[in-house]
């Protein structure tokens, strides 16, 4: 198993589509942007002045005390009153168009080459399932901090030897994302994966 460098004369003989020049960048920008929003629960939530226990009894009588005039305690300038404008549960989730997701991958792969960021593989996997066996087989083909590898798909044995293994990740093909491929210091194709890819960036 020998890796060697991914360059853009390999897309193309992939069918794997680039961006020329500074095409793409808002796309990259606009999914990085959505997969963060996506990633929120929204769940952050106050209490405003109707939802705070207690009763409406009016604090104290309106003439006479030398005070403002209040009405409820559950009023927002009073502590253990509601929240005025508090944050509230809501959906923060963004819809991206399928065009400009090719665009952005498009970009991301075309700035990766142009890093000799990508090296690709004939093969990926690890028959005994050991971690010192996979750590072995990786560090071979790079000693980056961040590794991705990215195959078609992975036996069971191969994953299992990579999940104590934190700075390394094996995605798939159809699932891998430009955050993923952005994060990484070095991606290490499996040539099964590149149909995929070409698939999607088509």
């Amino acid at each position: 198993m020998s890796a060697k460098t991914f360059t853009v004369e390999d897309a193309k003989a992939a069918s794997i589509l680039l961006t020329e020049g500074d095409k793409g960048a808002q796309a990259v920008h606009d999914l990085v942007t959505a997969y963060r929003a996506n990633r929120r629960t929204g769940s952050a939530n106050t209490k405003t002045r109707g939802e705070i226990r207690g009763n409406n009894k009016k604090m104290y009588r309106q003439k006479g005390t030398g005070n403002a005039r209040h009405n409820t305690s559950k009023a927002p300038i009073f502590v253990g009153g509601g929240v005025a404008h508090g944050p509230r549960p809501r959906d923060y989730s963004k819809k991206v168009p399928k065009s400009v997701r090719r665009l952005a991958l498009r970009r991301v792969l075309a700035e990766r080459i142009a890093e000799d960021a990508i090296k690709v593989l004939p093969s990926f996997a690890v028959e005994d399932g050991r971690t010192k066996s996979f750590v072995a087989a990786v560090t071979a083909e790079s000693e980056a901090r961040k590794v991705l590898i990215v195959a078609k798909s992975f036996d069971d044995k191969t994953y299992l030897s990579a999940r104590n293994v934190g700075w390394a990740q094996l995605v798939t093909a159809d699932s891998v994302n430009i955050e993923e491929l952005l994060h990484a210091n070095t991606i290490l194709l499996v040539e099964d994966s590149l149909e995929t890819l070409a698939a999607r960036t088509a």
